[in-house]
């Protein structure tokens, strides 16, 4: 096996316990971050946001069944692209990972950012009293852009300090961003709409130069921006029509299953469930009290209303500048219910905290894809090398930095409708999760000996495994979130066939996965390496 590999083992370290693990997945489907950035644009639904939530959450948790038994099966560092490649092939394993853990992580670098300046930079420059560079920050492409600059300055330096040192940032993340979040619940439980009213047009005027009169100049752009979804209620049919924006937030609890070749106790099965399970039920209970905490204060009808006027603006649709001229964050509106700056700073401060947790997670899980393929040889053996000192594949990261600085440029300034394509960002990933998915169901078929030597062997439907019934529930969701994506009948999404530059760009993007793998096979091979024999191979960590 020596010289299938590039060397023996991977020379990645099992750093992570389990509760490292919980709190990344907890952080991968951020509430604050995912959560809130994607609430404030989903305001022309008319399906309710809590039972949207609620319904995903059913779903997302057959998600979670499929990983945690492909993770207790096959623990190794590169996850999707491990699977994928040993039990469907190796072509379609490299080109559904690649495209999903590589490339289209490039794009969401520019969301990373665009969240970093509104979540962190804007609120805490407002608090401070730098309302010109807040205000350069939120409302300018310049400031869009250098946002994205410091975020990947950020992440790489978090991910170079490797997996042991994120750890330790992350469980600091954790407790001291849900002591921020539960000061913003009870501000907004206790507080009422009319000194929330009171504290928006005070504070809005003298933190960012807003005009009098901003509530009701608020209310009177989202409404003609079309907000109308409804916090509750809807239909059955309006309800699945929110749920593929809906998941651009919180179908990611797997989200370090390429990790678990660096995680302890990786082979049990029911501490894998439990820890991206609670993740995923944490999260959606904490949405809920997010959602009746905006409702009682903020007011449901204003918050939404907030976000149709600035993501219409935002998005082009209108000249008409929002009345608020930063987004609508409510963690800085529930600050606004105290006049005491020190009160305001340390709520944005501590949950600026969501952002720092979470951030690590755009580059940290697609290092270790790109690793993988680089240890398969299916990329050039310097990817494969890890720093000694950290455990951290410096070069990986690199083919993650250099390419999302370009990205971010063409989504900064817009350049070929680029920001029309955010959420390209979910659909090229949700494919790579179907071939995944593809791989679990088939998994005690395809591979008998390796199934039945699991710890999951034991676990049946009617004499069914219950990684394929997971996986058949699962896949059909992703099947019916990629026909709404694709061809959007209702033209809800914005990403799909008729959108012709989100087509070219993904369809590049698998092009040219396509064309690595097939050109370091056919390079391989000519040095006497057979490759098919490499991906026959399950590597050692």
């Amino acid at each position: 096996m020596a010289n299938l590999f590039v060397r023996k083992a991977t020379g990645l370290v099992r750093s992570w316990s389990v509760f490292d693990a919980f709190i990344y997945a907890l952080f991968s489907i951020n509430l604050i971050t995912l959560g809130l950035y994607s609430f404030s644009q989903m305001y022309y639904f008319e399906g309710g946001m809590i039972p949207a939530l609620i319904v995903s959450a059913v779903f997302i948790f057959f998600e979670v069944i499929v990983y945690a038994a492909l993770i207790a099966v096959m623990p190794r560092s590169g996850g999707d692209y491990v699977w994928q490649s040993r039990i469907l092939g190796g072509a379609i394993g490299f080109i559904l990972a690649v495209t999903g853990w590589w490339f289209i992580l490039w794009l969401w670098v520019p969301l990373y950012g665009d969240m970093f300046r509104h979540i962190v930079l804007v609120p805490i420059l407002g608090v401070l009293g730098a309302k010109d560079v807040a205000l350069w920050f939120a409302g300018t492409q310049n400031g869009a852009f250098t946002a994205s600059l410091i975020t990947l300055a950020i992440v790489s330096l978090f991910i170079a300090l490797g997996m042991k040192t994120y750890a330790r940032i992350q469980k600091v993340s954790f407790y001291g961003g849900m002591l921020g979040l539960l000061i913003v619940i009870v501000l907004l439980l206790t507080g009422s709409p009319e000194a929330f009213k009171a504290g928006l047009e005070s504070n809005a005027v003298s933190m960012f130069g807003a005009q009098p009169g901003i509530y009701d100049a608020t209310v009177s752009l989202g409404t003609n921006a079309g907000a109308i979804t409804p916090i509750a209620g809807g239909t059955l049919a309006t309800i699945f029509l929110v749920l593929p924006y809906m998941v651009f937030f919180n179908l990611w609890p797997n989200w370090g299953a390429t990790l678990y070749g660096e995680v302890r106790g990786a082979t049990d099965f029911k501490r894998n469930i439990s820890g991206m399970g609670w993740a995923l039920g944490a999260t959606t209970l904490l949405g809920i009290i997010l959602l009746l905490g905006i409702q009682k204060t903020i007011g449901w009808d204003f918050y939404v209303q907030a976000g149709g006027a600035w993501w219409n603006y935002a998005w082009g649709y209108t000249t008409d500048a929002p009345a608020l001229p930063v987004w609508p964050y409510p963690a800085m509106l529930a600050a606004f219910l105290t006049t005491n700056k020190l009160v305001q700073f340390v709520v944005v401060a501590l949950m600026s905290l969501w952002w720092f947790g979470w951030s690590g997670t755009v580059f940290l899980s697609s290092t270790r894809v790109i690793f993988a393929a680089a240890f398969d040889r299916l990329l050039p053996e310097k990817v494969a090398e890890v720093d000694e000192r950290t455990g951290t594949p410096i070069y990986a990261l690199l083919l993650m930095v250099v390419p999302s600085i370009v990205v971010a440029y063409l989504f900064a300034y817009n350049i070929a409708s680029f920001q029309a394509l955010t959420l390209c960002s979910t659909l090229v990933i949700a494919v790579t999760y179907l071939g995944t998915t593809i791989s679990a169901i088939i998994l005690p078929y395809r591979k008998p000996e390796l199934y039945k030597a699991s710890p999951i062997a034991k676990y049946n439907v009617l004499g069914i495994p219950l990684i394929t019934v997971a996986g058949v529930i699962f896949g059909g969701f992703l099947v019916y979130l990629l026909y709404q994506w694709l061809i959007d009948p209702n033209g809800l999404y914005g990403i799909g066939l008729k959108n012709t530059n989100s087509v070219i760009y993904m369809l590049v993007n698998y092009v040219l996965a396509a064309v690595i793998y097939f050109g370091f096979r056919a390079y391989r091979k000519r040095s006497g390496i057979d490759l098919s024999k490499v991906q026959a191979e399950i590597p050692v960590e």
